[in-house]
């Protein structure tokens, strides 16, 4: 693997932080990776493992020098975060992050740097509802989806070079603009989580010895609303322009199907279940044609 950058920082070592670390250094896309993170434990177990070359929990010192820093907290810290780390970027360090809502960080990262430091924005649809450095693996991006999400005017090689890393860590990259990923991030990640999180605390109203028979398609639909509930709630409220049409579609959807199933009407069900049929085969055939966006 040929060597992008000569040292990186990524503050923040959960989950997708630590799975950065992990790849990027077996991979070696950079010839030092230093990690940042608050938890005394998670600087013991990512120094042990391997993970990274170094690790603290000082951001001004972890940042110092680095070529590309990512940052891989939760959505509503970073602005500060990066506020507190610009002051000691190196000249012309590239910054990327995580966030899986794009037009806020959009509005408030670039703010934060200082002249000759450049923002492009990143996504990697990986992870799962288990989070934490101990859920960590160097092959989490590998086949997964990584959105690169540029502003207007951003210079190419700076988008080519967030992409190329991304790739290097096993990812098939696409480029989206802002407000379009949220959009499109809201319908295929956001709302099957709200659903998945209202079910559940629907499920209060349930048979006492209802959890003494859930099968395999209970697991399957309600293993995302295990996810934390603190970074939840900040994705959810972080992407709300873009999440009103959607929950509002799904919800209507529901009560149309509330009120088949009222009327015993097992034509329309299945003519309603068909056709959602439809819109999944016809969702899963524009991604392996790769959609309107091509990948970089």
């Amino acid at each position: 693997m040929t060597q992008l950058f000569e040292r990186i920082t990524i503050i923040g070592l959960g989950l997708l932080g630590g799975s950065m670390a992990m790849a990027a250094r077996s991979r070696g896309v950079a010839g030092t990776v230093v990690g940042v993170t608050r938890r005394p434990e998670t600087l013991e177990a990512a120094t042990r493992d391997g993970a990274v070359d170094a690790a603290g929990s000082d951001l001004a010192e972890g940042v110092r020098g680095a070529e590309f820093v990512v940052l891989a907290t939760p959505v509503f810290a970073m602005p500060e975060v990066l506020r507190k780390a610009a002051p000691h970027l190196a000249p012309g360090a590239l910054v990327s992050d995580i966030g899986s809502v794009k037009g806020v960080l959009a509005e408030s990262l670039p703010a934060a740097l200082p002249a000759g430091a450049t923002y492009v924005g990143s996504h990697p649809m990986a992870g799962g509802d288990q989070t934490g450095y101990a859920q960590a693996r160097g092959d989490l991006f590998e086949g997964a989806v990584c959105i690169v999400s540029p502003l207007p005017g951003t210079p190419r090689d700076r988008v080519e070079r967030v992409a190329a890393f991304w790739s290097a860590l096993g990812g098939r990259v696409l480029l989206r603009d802002p407000a379009v990923h949220d959009a499109e991030v809201g319908w295929v990640s956001h709302v099957p989580h709200a659903m998945a999180f209202a079910f559940a605390h629907a499920l209060g109203a349930s048979p006492p010895g209802a959890a003494l028979v859930q099968g395999p398609g209970f697991r399957d639909f309600t293993r995302i609303a295990r996810s934390d509930p603190s970074v939840w709630a900040d994705i959810l409220v972080s992407n709300r322009a873009a999440l009103a049409a959607p929950l509002r579609e799904a919800g209507e959807r529901l009560g149309a199907l509330a009120r088949m199933v009222e009327q015993g009407d097992a034509e329309a069900l299945e003519q309603f279940i068909d056709d959602g049929r439809a819109n999944l085969a016809r969702g899963s055939n524009h991604a392996r044609s790769g959609g309107a966006n091509p990948e970089i």
